[in-house]
């Protein structure tokens, strides 16, 4: 049975094609387009973003190492922010233009990472742990996804093993990232990051096998900078070197 539905290759390959679409969609097609084939684009961009975070959480739970994988993550944030940012026309030092959008989210799957860390040591007492995360939350604000993604990280890994709860717990924080998004950036956009709950039914067919193949994280890894470099020479080929989400 545990065969069936499935398997991690298959959700983190959905979630790399979501990723593509929505991210070639924000570069052809730039400051928030409202047309209903742009904004049905971006829905299924939003399959993405759910899925990457719950396997942060499930590679917790599995790792050996959470150091070793804390320390890949750190070399991907860097790579990430440089590609991140010239897929989009934002600038590389932080903070010129806007509070948001400054680095990709893969700053915020570090920090969802070493929040679960966090949240299981027994070095810290709970005020300590939670001034820990309050000010994770604070650095991480500026990434995509925010720090909405550490905390539906959190959430995740710790209600493992009850789905009904993770989701519950992801669309709240998603409800919290949709409102601020609908009031400072675009209203339109901000409810579409309530589309994520397409994902549920994706993930409730996990059936808890990473699949045969033992490279995707590899695949991932390269992966996500290439396709923002790719983002990138799009976006200067048709608009110049110019932002075209805010931030950039």
């Amino acid at each position: 049975m545990r065969e069936k539905g499935l398997n991690g290759n298959q959700l983190k390959a959905i979630a790399m094609l979501a990723m593509t679409v929505d991210h070639v969609t924000s570069v052809i097609f730039p400051n928030y387009p409202t047309e209903w084939w742009i904004i049905l684009l971006h829905i299924v961009g939003r399959l993405a973003a759910p899925i990457f975070w719950f396997f942060i959480a499930e590679g917790y739970y599995y790792t050996h190492n959470w150091k070793k994988y804390a320390q890949r993550l750190v070399v991907f944030a860097v790579i990430g922010h440089f590609s991140y940012n010239f897929a989009f026309g934002i600038p590389f030092v932080p903070f010129q233009t806007s509070i948001f959008n400054q680095t990709s989210v893969i700053w915020a799957l570090l920090w969802g990472l070493i929040v679960l860390v966090i949240n299981d040591s027994a070095r810290f007492k709970q005020w300590q742990k939670t001034c820990l995360i309050i000010s994770i939350c604070v650095i991480t604000f500026c990434a995509d996804w925010s720090c909405i993604a550490v905390m539906a990280i959190l959430h995740i890994g710790t209600n493992r093993g009850n789905f009904k709860k993770q989701m519950i717990g992801m669309m709240l924080w998603v409800f919290c990232y949709a409102a601020v998004y609908a009031v400072f950036i675009h209203p339109v956009y901000g409810i579409l990051q309530l589309f994520v709950a397409l994902t549920i039914p994706l993930l409730r067919r996990y059936n808890g096998e990473r699949g045969k193949w033992n490279g995707m994280k590899w695949l991932f890894y390269g992966y996500y900078p290439a396709h923002l470099i790719a983002c990138g020479l799009i976006r200067i080929a048709l608009h110049g070197n110019i932002g075209v989400i805010i931030g950039g």
